[in-house]
């Protein structure tokens, strides 16, 4: 997947579409993942033992990987990026229009 926990992604299409946020959770065999405050989702709970008080809680739901691109903060809008080989053999994300390393 070509975004990680806890990168910054720009929301591209969808009704959440050019909102900002954080990668709170990655599921990569499913292709999605649970950007913060993208997709809120109502959930009806009903109390239990753990939860003593039942009700309506807003929650972020998942959206799939391709719906985002990584957030690039100097050029203030998202970025597609490309997996470049360091000499040292480390693998890291290149931006493809600057050639600017991401991580």
């Amino acid at each position: 997947m070509h975004v990680k926990q806890n990168d910054t992604v720009v929301v591209i299409s969808g009704k959440d579409k050019g909102k900002v946020g954080k990668v709170l959770t990655v599921f990569p065999k499913e292709q999605r993942i649970i950007v913060e405050g993208v997709n809120m989702v109502t959930k009806h709970m009903k109390a239990t033992p753990q939860m003593q008080q039942g009700g309506i809680l807003h929650q972020e739901g998942k959206i799939h990987a391709t719906n985002v691109l990584l957030y690039n903060k100097q050029l203030k809008k998202g970025v597609r990026t490309r997996s470049k080989r360091l000499d040292d053999n480390k693998k890291v994300r290149v931006c493809v229009k600057t050639g600017e390393v991401l991580d």
